[in-house]
């Protein structure tokens, strides 16, 4: 079974949804999960703390400064003798904490000190949900590779209220639990190998206050270079300018034109793998100008264009070649055909291919929708979090590496 002996933190915050949370731990123990679980203050208004313990089978943990735990500093083994930490019901409050770095009580202090994926299972008012704080802090916690399951959308607690921000089933928990452990990385599976990841866009110049850019936003790329640390790889992040933390673990080199890009990739060599998830601008402006240019009214502007240097075809046919080159294509219309070309034109390995119009949302977006392309075939992945789509490629890397050939 998926979650046989695995070690599960829930972390239980304070909302009406609370009272799932004793179902969930139920569910998960059927499936023969062990599980451990800490309340915040308010979520022991909802529930008790002999409820949850019950069901547990050990003390629910409550309190930052309980003398009987914090003698040997009881909540970083919380954080730290777990495979996954839970938290359902995420509170708007609780996803503040943790998108802000906040550790002012016991499961904030947790979430903070843990080195373990997490998952979220939002529950809120509906207006809540959707406010721009808590989108934004959302997006933050994305962006730092917290994972997401609902919120659903249905009628609430408070009478006449409807929307999106129920809490998601406790089955729909438990399986994006199951989807959580297996997308995590195997331990240490690139350990010894030497990865080079490029992510964001390029900012190309066309005086000194305005550029030719695109909509990446950086988050594929940076997942990407996070998973591979976490899967023991030594990472080089070759970064655009993006408005992402540097990931853990990683080191990360900060550029702005193309040029910048295929120099600071050619400098990373000679690497195992190279990643090429950056949305590199195809072309630059062939003399910036070196004053802001000024409109003349009634009069139109021309701007000449030149070819940007391609980085992954230059490192792709470099003469210190990684043993596998992945390259993305961002594409909004024949997907497929487009990277199956791009495949062949540019002599990479693999081709990452995902549809990027404006209404699938993926520029700037949590989720991604991808096909794996090589020589022998295409294969469709499920709509998933970019941190999951990160996750997948690495074990397909480390697969690659582990005796199958680099040419998949």
């Amino acid at each position: 079974m998926a979650l046989e002996q695995k070690r599960i933190l829930l972390v239980i915050s304070g909302g009406i949804a609370a009272y799932k949370s004793l179902e969930l731990i139920r569910r998960l123990k059927e499936r023969g999960a062990r599980v451990r679980a800490v309340m915040t203050r308010a979520a022991q208004e909802f529930v008790t703390p002999l409820a949850v313990g019950a069901i547990v089978g050990e003390r629910a943990h409550t309190d930052l400064f309980d003398p009987s735990t914090e003698f040997d500093v009881g909540h970083i083994r919380l954080a730290r003798d777990t495979d996954l930490v839970v938290v359902a019901p995420a509170t708007a409050d609780l996803m503040a904490k943790m998108a802000g770095g906040h550790a002012d009580d016991l499961a904030s202090t947790v979430l903070l000190a843990t080195d373990k994926r997490i998952l979220l299972a939002p529950a809120m008012n509906p207006h809540m949900w959707s406010h721009p704080a808590t989108q934004r802090n959302l997006a933050q916690l994305i962006a730092d590779g917290v994972s997401v399951v609902g919120p659903n959308e249905g009628e609430m607690a408070e009478r006449g209220e409807a929307g999106i921000g129920r809490m998601a089933e406790p089955e729909q928990i438990v399986s994006a639990i199951e989807g959580a452990l297996v997308a995590i990385p195997a331990v240490r599976s690139l350990a010894g190998k030497r990865v080079l990841v490029t992510s964001g866009p390029t900012h190309e110049p066309i005086d000194p206050v305005r550029f030719l850019s695109n909509r990446s936003s950086g988050k594929q790329g940076h997942a990407v270079a996070r998973a591979a640390a976490q899967a023991g790889a030594e990472v080089i992040l070759i970064s655009g300018p993006v408005e992402l933390p540097d990931p853990a673990g990683v080191q990360t080199v900060h550029v702005t034109t193309a040029a910048e890009m295929l120099e600071a990739a050619e400098s990373a060599l000679p690497v195992d793998v190279a990643i090429f998830a950056a949305a590199v601008a195809d072309w630059r402006v062939a003399e910036p100008a070196p004053e802001k240019l000024k409109k003349v009214n009634g009069k139109s502007a021309k701007l000449e264009l030149v070819e940007n240097p391609d980085v992954l075809a230059t490192i792709a046919h470099h003469q210190q070649r990684p043993k596998l080159v992945v390259g993305f294509a961002a594409e909004t219309e024949k997907l497929i055909d487009h990277a199956r070309r791009k495949l062949q034109a540019k002599g990479c390995d693999w081709i990452v291919a995902n549809d990027v119009s404006p209404e699938t949302g993926v520029f700037g977006g949590g989720r991604n929708t991808v096909h794996l392309v090589t020589k022998d075939g295409v294969e469709s992945w499920p709509p998933q979090s970019k941190q999951a789509v990160a996750d997948g490629l690495v074990r397909k890397i480390a697969d690659a590496l582990g005796g199958k050939g680099a040419r998949a």
